[in-house]
């Protein structure tokens, strides 16, 4: 009899310590994402680089507290060293986002001299940081990483999302190998964000077989949005979308940019206030960037007279920050005086 009560003891005590460990565990984890994701964001970072120069291949940060008037911090110079974090000696195209637990951020960006050829690159670059300012990297040469590259000719605009369902970082990009058209592949990103630890595989694949470059997916009502642009004849931006992040992605055939001019580089974000979503791109002939407002992800307005900026930014993108963040990186690299009229229309 005691030797029953004794095991009816020990079912009863035993399954629940472990287990409510866990659980605890595992509701703390919860809360730490719950509590990130409820941050009040009041501001705006937009990372970018300005052009085809070795000295404007650079990282650069400008600062919004509306989304709409844009100001670049240390005096539109580069905020991080492009000798010291690439194997090429400069980086285009940076993308930054936040991590799920609210504190961590993460960026990459093409590692590419332009002087060299566009047809030269074959790495990226991965960039950690916990508070905008300090930055750990690591180049990812995908060439030397991945056997069955030997034709690769370039690696270009990588960007960042989290997989929820992975639990894991997903970086997106494009390709090109030998006469092939660029193509848009993903992998996972290692725990320590210093590698890709899956093989490239192929994420979009266009029903033209023509060219894709500049992915930017965004997710809205439980689908994702690929906006991309197409190269070849009638080259602009198109978005493709899915109930999945790594595949079924369905082509809408049409162009959304909202000019006859060429474009690239698309950025799409979400504003603080409100529903509406920003759509921007580089109009990269005209020296200038064009900026659409939608509430749907599918019919955009122009917005470029309520827009300033006083820089002139190639491929880039925002992303939303709070309002002590935005005041450590003027600490940082110096006040901006956001009452002063110094900034000019996107199309002055």
């Amino acid at each position: 009899m005691k030797a029953i009560n004794l095991i009816i003891l020990l079912l009863l005590v035993c399954p629940f310590t472990p287990w409510a460990q866990g659980n605890g565990e595992k509701k703390k984890q919860k809360h730490a994402i719950y509590k990130a994701k409820k941050q009040k964001y009041s501001a705006y970072l937009f990372a970018y680089f300005t052009g085809n120069k070795i000295s404007e291949e650079a990282i650069r940060f400008a600062l919004s507290y509306d989304g709409y008037h844009y100001k670049a911090l240390n005096n539109n110079n580069p905020v991080i060293s492009s000798g010291a974090i690439s194997s090429t000696g400069g980086v285009r195209d940076p993308h930054i986002i936040r991590g799920e637990d609210g504190k961590t951020f993460y960026m990459v960006a093409t590692d590419m001299v332009s002087a060299n050829g566009w047809s030269s690159n074959r790495a990226m670059v991965l960039l950690k940081s916990t508070d905008l300012i300090n930055w750990t990297s690591n180049v990812v040469n995908i060439q030397k990483q991945f056997p069955g590259n030997e034709e690769l000719l370039r690696v270009w605009a990588p960007q960042t999302i989290y997989d929820p369902h992975a639990g894991k970082y997903m970086i997106y990009w494009s390709m090109k190998h030998g006469k092939d058209p660029d193509k848009i592949y993903y992998a996972y990103a290692n725990k320590d964000f210093t590698a890709l630890e899956t093989i490239p595989k192929q994420l979009f694949f266009s029903p033209t077989n023509g060219a894709c470059i500049d992915g930017d997916i965004i997710s809205k009502g439980g689908k994702y949005y690929l906006f991309f642009k197409t190269e070849g004849e009638g080259a602009g931006i198109k978005i493709a979308v899915s109930n999945q992040l790594t595949e079924g992605y369905v082509l809408q055939d049409r162009y959304v940019q909202q000019t006859k001019d060429p474009v690239e580089g698309s950025g799409v974000f979400k504003l603080n206030n409100g529903d509406d979503y920003i759509l921007m791109y580089d109009v990269y002939t005209k020296g200038k960037y064009q900026f659409t407002k939608s509430s749907d992800l599918q019919n955009f307005a122009v917005i470029d007279e309520e827009m300033t900026m006083d820089f002139h930014p190639r491929h880039g993108t925002v992303m939303p920050i709070t309002a002590k963040e935005a005041e450590l990186l003027q600490e940082k690299w110096g006040k901006i005086d956001f009452s002063a009229q110094t900034a000019k229309s996107v199309n002055k």
